[in-house]
């Protein structure tokens, strides 16, 4: 197959595929990272924060338990083999949440709005995507260098399980599916999310979503020729990294990031027809327009610097146990909480 295809439209495919499932969950399990929080926050509900929270321990169960059948490499992502910097993921965690409040969206739930019809989400998928690569490469590259420095290669696993390993004795694997089985019963222990077979379902989807990403691309790197990255599914670089390539085709491959932003999308427009809620939406209020333009260019630039999204470093690097994941996660929480109230109660003291 990596013969005949090229390893890069193979990754591609292996994308598509998680991105269609975490679209369908989207859209038909409203799995959303705003949406969990504004329920919890403002709804008196956890059934979707619960939701994540089982998606994660699905995710790290599953992701461990292939590192025991030795499907994945984990050690390989940059996520375990980078420095970690805790700065870099409380600044840009906390950036990247309270631009997710302002554009009323992440990047992942942006993708799935537009695959249901809502054009004020291409706005956010397009800036996030140009400001992530400004901030990678681009004009920004500079100050974020100059204020977080290159992370260097770790001498050892930045991960939670790698460090209970040296420290117990414990195969890694072990200690990673021990920690999905206590987050998984965690998640399960309210009679709200127990009762609702669809949030179980889909939150299961999710997780194991994102540990078909780091198999299919453990195994196109052990087998193939072009040197693949072994990830799984993120949506901060990867949308810049889509519409650079939809833009000059001729001179990229394709990727497993562009495979999972545009299954993502097709799986959301799969879902909303599914569902009847597709439907053509626009910005008709310039201040909404400017503040989802704002909230999207501070998604790019956090997320850039925190290494991940609210998926990307909540779901794919908390399924490695890497120890930016629940810090990054807890920032994100505290910067969307914060950003919430600022656009719903707007700091103004009540009389």
């Amino acid at each position: 197959m990596l013969d005949a295809w090229g390893d890069g439209n193979v990754a591609a495919l292996a994308g598509a595929f998680g991105g269609i499932l975490l679209g369908l969950a989207a859209r038909l399990g409203r799995f959303c990272t705003l949406g969990a929080i504004e329920d919890y926050a403002y709804g008196g509900s956890d059934t979707r924060l619960r939701m994540w929270v089982l998606a994660i321990g699905v995710a790290v169960l599953g992701t461990f338990a292939c590192l025991a059948m030795g499907w994945v490499a984990p050690t390989q992502s940059f996520y375990l083999s980078q420095s970690f910097a805790p700065m870099a993921a409380i600044f840009g965690g906390l950036l990247f949440g309270y631009g997710m409040a302002m554009a009323g969206n992440c990047g992942f739930g942006a993708l799935a709005r537009l695959g249901g019809g809502d054009l004020r989400s291409f706005v956010i998928v397009v800036v996030m995507g140009i400001t992530a690569y400004a901030t990678i490469s681009g004009p920004g590259a500079w100050l974020r260098i100059l204020l977080f420095p290159p992370r260097v290669p770790a001498s050892d696993p930045q991960g939670i399980a790698h460090l209970l390993s040296g420290t117990s004795g414990l195969p890694v694997s072990t200690i990673g599916m021990i920690i999905g089985a206590i987050l998984i019963v965690l998640a399960m222990s309210a009679a709200s999310i127990r009762s609702d077979r669809s949030a179980i379902f889909w939150s299961v989807v999710v997780g194991f979503s994102v540990t078909s990403g780091w198999v299919f691309t453990t195994w196109i790197a052990a087998n193939g020729f072009d040197g693949i990255p072994i990830s799984s599914h993120s949506f901060a670089a990867p949308l810049g990294e889509t519409i650079l390539f939809t833009m000059t085709s001729t001179g990229q491959t394709l990727s497993f990031g562009i495979g999972s932003v545009v299954g993502v999308w097709l799986g959301a427009f799969v879902g909303s027809l599914i569902k009847g809620h597709f439907r053509w939406e626009a910005c008709e209020d310039p201040r909404e327009l400017r503040r989802q333009i704002f909230g999207a260019a501070m998604m790019g630039v956090g997320a850039v610097v925190a290494l991940g999204c609210s998926i990307g470093q909540g779901l794919s690097a908390f399924s490695l146990l890497a120890f930016s994941a629940p810090l990054t996660f807890v920032a994100i929480f505290v910067g969307a909480r914060f950003g919430l109230t600022h656009l719903i109660e707007g700091f103004v003291p009540a009389e």
